[in-house]
């Protein structure tokens, strides 16, 4: 009987040996948890389609910021939710809107020991739940969008906004808000470019934790599911346009895109896992029919293999504390 020579099972013979073959890791630092403030609460929700996920007050929205900033998560994604929503969205760059008023909060509270990171989008503070402007047709103005992306911009810098993501998927959006930046004399506010941000069913659980106001859909502006070169065309305007970051939304189901965006990015390249990729993993450990702690570490595991060098992730809290309790001794 011929024997193999070559066996690769070696390297998986015991726990130590396949810790150190190990080719991926994910690590705190790399991880950004995103974090809901809703303005008038008195008391932190929990967000019934995200178990385990809550819209903070911001006394709250603050202690667990610095909970998760002490255990080594590397940054913080913040989304305001406001009491009240027009048109154009005038909360978002009304410096008492709840959003400016977060971003100021942690500013002061963590200074340089995170990276604070805030969405640029009007969708939270819009009446109707676009990403934009609407013209006299009902649609989306991408131009007149442009400005207020640029207005939005300037007022998170001013708050203290580490980097600003440009999530809303219109056309020229990095290049308008890095001018108006600069114009302001804010050089140092870096840009996170949603670039390959897909209309996706995964996005359900977000809107309820946002509240929403959409009728319809953003297929007019975020990407066709179906379209790869997309991605890499809307990633290759971003970097041009001067992104100091590029993000693919959502990660899992989209790890092609992922992947074509490490191959040429020139800067960092997160991607955001989103609600409905996390809700869909908590509703089937809660049925037993997964282990959580598996899912988690593998579905982390498979967006950082495919080219992440910065995940979003709700677990990114957890995975940290795990880290220093041995929950997730693997990070």
């Amino acid at each position: 009987m011929a024997f193999p020579t070559d066996r690769p099972r070696r390297l998986r013979s015991t726990p130590a040996m396949r810790r150190l073959a190990t080719e991926t890791r994910v690590h705190p630092a790399d991880l950004v948890l995103p974090m809901f403030v809703r303005q008038g609460l008195t008391e932190p929700h929990p967000i019934d389609a995200m178990p385990g996920v809550t819209q903070h007050t911001l006394d709250s929205l603050r202690r667990a910021a610095a909970e998760a900033v002490a255990d080594g998560v590397g940054g913080l994604m913040i989304f305001g939710v406001p009491e009240k929503r027009d048109a154009q969205g005038s909360g978002a760059t009304d410096p008492s809107g709840i959003l400016n008023v977060a971003i100021r909060s942690l500013a002061a509270d963590l200074g340089d020991a995170t990276v604070l990171m805030a969405d640029l989008c009007l969708d939270e503070f819009t009446d109707h739940g676009h990403c934009g402007v609407l013209g006299d047709d009902g649609t989306v103005d991408n131009d007149a969008t442009l400005g207020r992306y640029a207005q939005m911009g300037v007022a998170l810098a001013e708050a203290g906004a580490h980097l600003v993501g440009t999530s809303g998927m219109m056309d020229g959006q990095v290049g308008a808000v890095r001018a108006a930046l600069d114009a302001a004399a804010h050089p140092q506010t870096g840009i996170i470019g949603y670039a390959a941000k897909y209309a996706s069913a995964c996005y359900g659980p977000f809107r309820e934790a946002v509240e929403s106001a959409l009728h319809g859909d953003r297929r007019s502006y975020q990407l066709d599911p179906a379209n790869r070169r997309a991605g890499a065309r809307e990633v290759a305007l971003d970097l041009a346009e001067g992104a100091d970051m590029v993000i693919v939304k959502p990660a899992g189901w989209y790890l092609d895109v992922l992947s074509d965006a490490a191959a040429v990015s020139t800067v960092p390249v997160a991607a955001y896992q989103v609600s409905g990729e996390y809700s869909m993993i908590q509703a089937a450990a809660s049925r037993g029919w997964i282990d959580l702690d598996d899912a988690v570490r593998e579905s982390l595991t498979a967006i950082r293999r495919a080219g992440a060098d910065v995940i979003l992730t709700y677990w990114a809290a957890e995975v940290a504390a795990g880290r220093r309790s041995g929950r997730f001794p693997w990070v």
